[in-house]
């Protein structure tokens, strides 16, 4: 693949999409762009992607097309829609899905690839906000090796923890366990602040002390600090991480895996959105603790 003149698609434009973009046109790629709300790219028009209408317009232009799009229907539309990707793309076209899917989902778009000469990754990242927007964010890659090999130059543009974990669907198996992990591991933040809170202490030097100590994670570090500011906007939306739980809760009862933390985020959350949290960041679950 020859870098200096590649071309890149990229087909969803949000919270993390934005950012993705910019480094990659900061790594000095061609990108052309798509989201179903226009306006949501237009920063990235003024700084020089190109738009296009449709993903079929789309890919009709490019070497590589990445998507991040929210659910799994709308990775299935883009992918074998009228106007998507697979019907459309040239022989050739390496196609990088960042969203988290299924992994049955990831298998069957790499087999229909394969079918019209499209080689296809699953690549869900994580890192929220924060590590889009410092490219920072850890990909978990599922695909051929080789088509991983020519991509890496690309992911690299992006993250700084990248992983090929095994054949398509595998990535999106890897982003399960991410995502039970931050589950349970979210339950445990909010109670360790409102415990803080509670007991009389400051919160922030708490945070000082456990966060470099074996209580260490991801989310103490940068989500437990917007929830003492009452900072409830979206790094990763609740409606997203729903979206991720029912996934990795079906994925556990194929596997006949018991799973009751994530059972327990799941539920939590689900009461969130019943109260109209659903466009939050994950750290609202703070709010059932400090209404109580």
């Amino acid at each position: 693949m020859e870098y200096e003149n590649l071309s890149i698609g990229f087909i969803g434009i949000g919270v993390m999409g934005k950012s993705m973009v910019n480094h990659l046109m900061q790594g000095g790629y061609k990108v052309y762009v798509y989201n179903r709300t226009k306006e949501k790219a237009d920063s990235l028009v003024q700084e020089g992607a190109t738009w296009c209408d449709t993903p079929k317009v789309l890919v009709k232009q490019v070497d590589v097309v990445m998507t991040m799009v929210g659910y799994p229907h709308d990775v299935e539309e883009v992918y074998f829609g009228i106007d998507g990707i697979l019907e459309h793309a040239n022989e050739g076209t390496i196609a990088i899905d960042f969203t988290t899917s299924t992994p049955t989902l990831a298998k069957r778009i790499n087999e229909a690839g394969k079918s019209k000469s499209v080689y296809t990754l699953d690549a869900p990242v994580s890192g929220g906000d924060v590590g889009a927007k410092e490219a920072r964010l850890a990909i978990m890659v599922g695909g051929e090796n080789e088509i991983y090999d020519k991509c890496l130059p690309l992911f690299e543009k992006l993250g700084t923890n990248i992983q090929l974990q095994g054949p398509a669907g595998s990535g999106q198996h890897t982003k399960m366990c991410n995502q039970i992990a931050i589950a349970s591991n979210m339950i445990g933040v909010c109670e360790a602040v409102a415990y803080a809170k509670k007991a009389g202490l400051n919160a922030d030097k708490v945070l000082e002390s456990i966060s470099t100590g074996a209580a260490g994670s991801w989310s103490l570090s940068n989500l437990a600090p917007r929830m003492l500011k009452g900072d409830f906007e979206p790094g990763f939306y609740v409606k997203h991480f729903m979206k991720d739980m029912k996934i990795a809760l079906d994925e556990a009862e194929k596997l006949q895996l018991p799973v009751p933390g994530l059972t327990l985020a799941r539920e939590l959350y689900e009461e969130l959105i019943a109260d109209g949290e659903e466009n939050s960041g994950t750290q609202v679950l703070y709010k059932k603790y400090i209404r109580g």
